[in-house]
């Protein structure tokens, strides 16, 4: 326990973390203590008590994939009888029903089809764009990397001509772990991690600010975590881009996966991830709590490990919902949430740039 307070004693008094510091804490047994120095760092990042979320939609525009993630129930290989591109009216029609529930945004990703190039994407954001005021949050890093290749583009240009064309931010997601070891285990067809890095280097360049994900729970070491952690930082040190980090654990229900990983994350190991990313993420003001897989207590009581705000209404999930992610909430259950949990709520945008205050 000594150890463990004087790494936080150094977090507490602004010193950078160190690896081996990080992979201490998440070898530790100490969680409350480790989630209280978390909620130290979280009230010097927001002082105001206000937490946030988002009223958005997350569009599943194509289940085509390449990647072959073991995690994953919702690909179809192409050519498929379930396998499917969402025509351009019924994405509208999900896009006016999320407008009407005062939904602010778009989060549209797909898989890593191998036949839609960049025209595909250009030709989907400028109608969107001609239709509706509504930010696009669109295209992880592995989407962007596949259209890149079929286009003949490098990775910064297919990002220019997609901001051109109506992307407002790019999503976290396909990070899965950072290290090449997991990547090759659990997601052979997806992108590198230094692909997934350089993705988000060339989108913060151009002005586009993303957020940052992070897989826990299939098989990884706590050392892979801690690398995950650091290549961040470190990209963050660089550009400053990110406008947040999202935790989430994996969910396995009928994946190729569940049958090595027989158990499930539990609530306390991610309250100290969520905690231990608090201290060591000095560079990120905002950290999510993923209620979604985890649920709307371990959301409550994440506030207090260092999150400042809890994400989604989640109108719509397709994805890690085939693999036994079930949890829902309303805009009004998140606000109880939030104020039961001692804070102000305020609903905010993707990029944590404009936000509405909850009479």
């Amino acid at each position: 326990m000594g150890e463990v307070t004087a790494i936080l004693s150094k977090s507490l008094f602004g010193d950078r973390l160190g690896i081996n510091d990080a992979i201490d804490l998440l070898q530790s047994d100490a969680v409350e203590e480790i989630g209280a120095a978390a909620d130290v760092v979280r009230r010097r990042w927001h002082p105001d008590g206000v937490v946030s979320f988002i009223v958005d939609r997350n569009i599943n525009y194509t289940n085509v994939c390449v990647a072959r993630c073991t995690f994953c129930n919702f690909y179809r290989k192409f050519g498929d009888a379930e396998a499917y591109i969402l025509d351009n009216e019924a994405i509208f029609k999900k896009i006016d029903e999320t407008v009407a529930l005062g939904g602010t945004g778009i989060l549209m990703q797909g898989g890593m089809h191998p036949q839609l190039r960049i025209e595909y994407y250009e030709n989907l954001l400028r109608l969107i764009r001609s239709r509706f005021a509504i930010q696009l949050h669109c295209f992880s890093p592995p989407e962007i990397v596949v259209l890149a290749k079929l286009s003949r583009l490098t990775f910064k240009e297919a990002l220019q001509r997609l901001k051109a064309a109506g992307l407002s931010s790019v999503p976290g997601g396909g990070a899965e772990i950072l290290a090449e070891r997991m990547r090759k285990e659990i997601s052979p067809g997806k992108c590198t991690a230094a692909e997934w890095l350089q993705v988000m280097r060339d989108a913060h360049s151009i002005g586009l600010k993303t957020t940052a994900t992070m897989m826990v729970g299939g098989g990884e070491t706590v050392e892979e975590r801690v690398e995950h952690l650091r290549k961040l930082r470190d990209l963050q040190n660089e550009t400053g881009g990110f406008v947040a980090f999202i935790p989430w654990n994996v969910q396995l229900a009928g994946t190729e996966m569940a049958a090595s990983i027989k158990e499930t994350f539990p609530a306390r190991e991610y309250l100290k991830l969520l905690a231990v990313a608090r201290l060591f993420l000095d560079n990120f003001k905002n950290l999510q709590v993923s209620w979604l897989t985890q649920g709307l207590e371990v959301g409550r009581v994440g506030l207090r490990y260092g999150a400042n705000d809890i994400g989604s209404v989640m109108i719509e999930e397709n994805v890690i919902s085939t693999a036994g992610a079930h949890y829902q909430a309303t805009k009004d259950k998140l606000i109880e949430v939030i104020r039961s949990a001692g804070f102000i709520p305020a609903q905010r945008d993707a990029t944590y740039s404009v936000f509405r205050n909850i009479a």
